[in-house]
């Protein structure tokens, strides 16, 4: 949430997305209204990483600024191609850890669900098909929300309902 917010803060009128679990994505206005889901043109804007070693968690942001990977295999995009101009990465980074540390204020006093809640208003809609890669299993479904504890559910064909707590994730 915190990354979704600091990019809202450059980019306010750009329809920016978050994929399970740690993508944003930046979709065209026009796919957008028309609920044209999967954005066939969605293009990964930035990303997280987690790792945690006992019970330290170091978090690793990666935001395409003012620059984008070229040639790989999905569209992405950049904050100076949303806005014309890209912030210095130190104002950026300023600018995102005082919302983090705001966010995690409120996750620590509030609980999870008040960040389930901002998340699921700002994430690509229930009913979005997925693939998830966990554990060397391919899983295609529907986005289904998420569980009280921020875990994908995905609704599968035969519908019932799987529960993700790590992979990759990609629009289908």
């Amino acid at each position: 949430m915190a990354l979704h917010e600091a990019v809202k803060l450059y980019a306010p009128d750009a329809e920016i997305l978050i994929k399970w679990p740690n993508d944003l994505l930046w979709a065209p206005a026009q796919a957008v209204a028309q609920l044209s889901f999967p954005v066939p043109l969605a293009a990964k804007l930035s990303g997280i990483l987690l790792e945690r070693t006992g019970e330290c968690v170091v978090i690793g942001f990666g935001v395409n600024l003012a620059h984008k990977p070229e040639a790989l295999d999905r569209p992405t995009a950049s904050l100076a191609d949303l806005t014309g101009a890209a912030p210095a990465p130190p104002t950026f980074l300023e600018t995102l850890a005082d919302i983090f540390a705001r966010w995690l204020g409120r996750w620590r006093s509030e609980g999870l669900e008040i960040v389930r809640a901002a998340w699921m208003k700002v994430a690509h809609p229930i009913g979005t098909a997925l693939t998830a890669q966990s554990g060397g299993e391919k899983i295609e479904g529907l986005f289904d929300g998420l569980d009280d504890q921020g875990a994908l559910k995905l609704r599968i064909a035969d519908g019932s309902t799987r529960i993700v707590t790590a992979g990759d994730v990609f629009l289908i």
